[in-house]
């Protein structure tokens, strides 16, 4: 789980502590805080999601606005032209997100809907973190809820014997879903400066884990 993102971050942090090692030695001379140095905590976490192929069109909005701000900072761009153009920018992908989210994911969401019909067992993670174990129980579905915290739910070792749906609502928080083999996962997402990342199985099979994520601030991760 997010072994790419721990690599390139754990390479940005190698890399400047060696020039500040080598700085402090007299080796090299090399100034790390150049002028929109700050920009990097824009663009580095959305060349991430990128990769990890999460919600590339806010990913790509950010990698744009901090190239944008980057370029401003060095005086190739002025910042009052940014600025008029973000609101706008927000409010198209947000309308563009809805109408083809709801058209794409129309079949998932119809079937999340159908499955949540059945009562099933809430969870609640608000600033603090929840670890959800259902090993060699039959899992029926959930609804996960991070506030401000996190949720890890492992059902690699449950028995899932019919569709089932998880609703996933993470804002300023993280859920984490294991998914066991041999079964197929469809997702619907609806995020605002968040995202899904989706690592399970996407075959059509028997039986269907269903899940329907809306995240604000947050980010939902979906692995075997």
């Amino acid at each position: 789980m997010k072994k790419i993102e721990n690599i390139l971050w754990g390479i940005l942090f190698i890399v400047i502590g060696i020039i500040v090692l080598l700085n402090s030695l007299g080796i090299t001379n090399i100034n790390i805080f150049f002028k929109g140095w700050w920009t990097l905590f824009i663009i580095i976490p959305s060349v991430i999601g990128l990769i990890k192929g999460e919600e590339r069109t806010w990913n790509i909005f950010f990698l744009a606005l901090g190239v944008a701000l980057l370029l401003s900072a060095r005086g190739l761009l002025d910042l009052a032209i940014i600025a008029k153009c973000i609101i706008p920018a927000i409010l198209i992908i947000i309308g563009v997100n809805i109408i083809f989210k709801d058209k794409i994911n129309a079949k998932v969401d119809e079937k999340v809907k159908e499955l949540n019909k059945v009562d099933t067992d809430e969870y609640y993670a608000t600033f603090s973190g929840q670890k959800l174990n259902f090993n060699f129980q039959e899992f029926k579905g959930a609804k996960l809820n991070a506030i401000f915290g996190g949720i890890d739910l492992d059902l690699r070792k449950a028995e899932i014997k019919e569709d089932v749906a998880i609703d996933v609502c993470a804002v300023f928080g993280g859920v984490d879903i294991k998914v066991p083999q041999g079964v197929s996962v469809k997702v619907q997402s609806n995020s605002i400066f968040g995202g899904v990342s989706n690592k399970g199985h996407t075959k059509d099979g028997k039986p269907t884990i269903y899940i329907k994520a809306m995240c604000m601030f947050g980010g939902c991760d979906i692995n075997e």
